[in-house]
């Protein structure tokens, strides 16, 4: 009898566990950006929606000036970058090569728990640093209780084992802005939010871009 009774508690734990991390498809995600002090004012009190259907998802970055948009999509590995700058509105695409390049090297990303946790945006998060190939390192606060069903959501955390609700980006003169979680939202996302535009942008490649910021 006793036997049977701790079996009963050993499956009702291990169901526990298994059951606790939900499987997200849908979700939206509103994050807050906190830029260094050193950052042009017209970066400030920026926000990142992150969105994601399926294998369809979605980041959009948007500033005081300049509204930026990410297009994602892991079926076909492309992505597509729309860019509202002052009015001025280009389309870039990348095709498979690309996708297949960045999603390379952010596979070689790990992360590696910290033993810390914080409440954030109403989840208990834990705090993990991540580690690129050319050995910079990142913050990163997960909640494990989510999992996004597609992990090329946002291929920067493809290897984490939850949804980063806190984590750090690093510009590329050293600097670091930190993105922090304020609302989430899991609801069947409408699928128009992942169509492209087929009028009102400029299509141009990126290294046309660079000419035009050089």
């Amino acid at each position: 009898m006793q036997k049977a009774l701790l079996t009963l508690v050993c499956c009702v734990l291990l169901s526990g566990s298994l059951f606790a991390q939900r499987l997200v498809s849908d979700a939206k995600i509103v994050y807050r950006i906190e830029t260094p002090p050193q950052t042009d004012a017209s970066f400030e009190g920026g926000t990142l929606t992150q969105y994601m259907k399926g294998h369809l998802s979605r980041v959009d970055l948007d500033f005081k000036m300049v509204h930026y948009s990410y297009l994602i999509n892991s079926k076909e590995e492309s992505v597509v970058t729309l860019i509202d700058n002052h009015g001025d509105k280009y389309l870039i695409r990348a095709g498979k090569e690309e996708y297949a390049k960045e999603l390379k090297e952010y596979l070689q990303v790990q992360f590696k728990d910290a033993g810390e946790t914080k409440q954030i945006a109403g989840y208990t998060c834990k705090k993990a640093i991540g580690k690129m190939a050319d050995g910079q390192t990142f913050e990163v606060y997960y909640t494990p209780d989510l999992m996004p069903e597609n992990k090329q959501y946002n291929r920067r955390f493809v290897n984490l084992k939850g949804l980063p609700l806190q984590f750090e980006i690093i510009n590329k003169n050293g600097s670091r802005m930190h993105v922090i979680a304020t609302k989430v939202d899991i609801y069947a996302v409408p699928g128009s939010f992942f169509d492209i535009p087929k009028t009102g942008y400029k299509e141009i490649s990126r290294e046309e871009l660079l000419k035009m910021g050089s």
